[in-house]
């Protein structure tokens, strides 16, 4: 079976290798950072399901290295390493730049033809000047003594291992039809699943991975748009409301929950790179701008709900800081950013997750009260806000929620996850998205 090598062993790269050698694959993974390549040596990575069982089950055929010639005695290389976002929208390449040009260089006195595939999102026409790079450090002809494709990952941290494994789709952006064909060849192996394998042009590929996050935020925002609608109209219940709008085959339910806003190091910033692509040819993209307005008014609003629910001595637990279930990713949290904006207003925060608090603690050192546990989170706070739907908040019973202080605790559930635990007998329990009429006294 051909040897994969995979450039850049982060949040992506690593499940994406692990993933493989699960196929029976071996693998060569590289990383410039010898720190990391050392913590991974000793199983030392960030959280991922399934990821440490994996890396330990198939070890004798991942191998992790330093020295990136080694990727010649591989068929396929895959690269996913960072393409950070700029003040404009637009992505950076500067780390693909880099990577491809070490690639090709070692591409050089390789005599077989080698595949290299772009894992890390990119904007509309940064594979040409990415294959003009290989060509320049290579000395070779890209579609004739090696080959490139766009191959973008769609995947959500907490479920990378599985995404891989089971895509909705493949998108192969390809620089020519033996290259699309080998790829194609190693994913109808490596899929558990039939995906669908849509091949294409680079353009389109570049055009279409930035399109579909851009529409899963207009999808979160507009169930956003109805929870906030049902909260004022007696009688409303969003969860009813985008179940029957989700059974409309055109529509769906991913992605129509109706909570809060979305986060993490993808959907944010690929919608504004999907409004920054439209400004450079001149079109307005009214429909992205508008999602980013909407999702960042969520945690304004929230933040504003919590302060009229206050009382001077009490303090706010904030349960959830990673930005969704199953990964300890913060960036752009709905937590993180509510517990900012409580801490402008000068509240008093206690703050937990099971996975993120490493993370949190760099934001927050001494301006919050980090609980050891759940239990101390609950137990040092008065009003209790549910911002990450982690099972261990779906399975807190209701006497935990009794009252410390003579006063009953306020539970605000941005997700409805404890709304059939009756939490109401013992805390005053407001489940967003629901109708308020009856829920405002305290």
């Amino acid at each position: 079976m051909q040897k994969i090598s995979i450039i850049g062993l982060g949040k992506v790269g690593l499940p994406l290798a692990a993933a493989i050698a699960s196929r029976g694959y071996h693998i060569l993974g590289y990383d410039n950072d010898a720190s990391k390549l050392e913590k991974i040596r000793k199983n030392i990575f960030s959280y991922e399901p399934h990821l440490d069982e994996l890396m330990r089950q198939h070890a004798r055929r991942l191998q992790c290295t330093g020295h990136l010639s080694e990727i010649a005695g591989t068929a396929i290389t895959f690269v996913a390493v960072p393409t950070p976002s700029i003040k404009n929208g637009a992505f950076s390449l500067r780390h693909l730049d880099h990577a491809l040009a070490k690639i090709g260089a070692v591409l050089k006195s390789k005599k077989e033809f080698h595949i290299v595939s772009v894992v890390s999102t990119v904007l509309p026409g940064s594979m040409e000047k990415l294959r003009k790079v290989i060509e320049k450090s290579s000395g070779k002809k890209c579609g004739r003594d090696f080959g490139l494709c766009y191959n973008p990952a769609f995947i959500a941290l907490g479920n990378v291992i599985y995404n891989f494994l089971h895509p909705d789709f493949v998108l192969i952006g390809e620089s020519d039809k033996p290259s699309g064909d080998k790829l194609e060849e190693f994913y109808l192996h490596f899929c558990k699943n039939d995906a669908k394998i849509h091949r294409m042009n680079f353009i389109n590929a570049e055009i279409t991975k930035i399109s579909v996050n851009t529409f899963i935020t207009m999808k979160i925002s507009f169930g956003n748009t109805i929870a906030r609608l049902c909260e004022q109209i007696p009688g409303a219940h969003s969860e009813v409301i985008t179940r029957a709008i989700g059974a409309d085959r055109r529509i769906g339910t991913h992605y129509l929950k109706g909570a809060l806003g979305y986060g993490g190091p993808c959907f944010p910033r690929d919608n504004k790179a999907f409004a920054y692509m439209a400004k450079q040819v001149g079109i307005k993209a009214l429909s992205a701008e508008a999602t980013h307005k909407i999702n960042l008014s969520q945690i304004e609003w929230l933040s504003s709900f919590v302060m009229s629910k206050i009382r001077k001595e009490d303090t706010i637990a904030i349960l959830g800081l990673s930005y969704k279930p199953d990964t300890d990713v913060i960036e752009e949290s709905q937590g993180i950013a509510l517990a900012q904006a409580l801490l402008r207003r000068n509240c008093r925060l206690v703050l937990y997750d099971p996975a993120a608090m490493s993370s949190a603690s760099r934001i927050f050192e001494g301006k919050v009260t980090f609980a050891k546990n759940l239990d101390e989170a609950l137990r040092r706070s008065q009003i209790i806000v549910i911002t990450t739907p982690w099972n261990e908040f779906a399975n807190i019973h209701p006497r935990n929620f009794a009252s410390t202080n003579g006063h009953p605790k306020i539970v605000l559930d941005c997700w409805r996850i404890l709304e059939d635990k009756n939490v109401g007998q013992k805390a005053h329990y407001i489940p967003l998205g629901v109708s308020l009429a009856g829920r405002e006294g305290i």
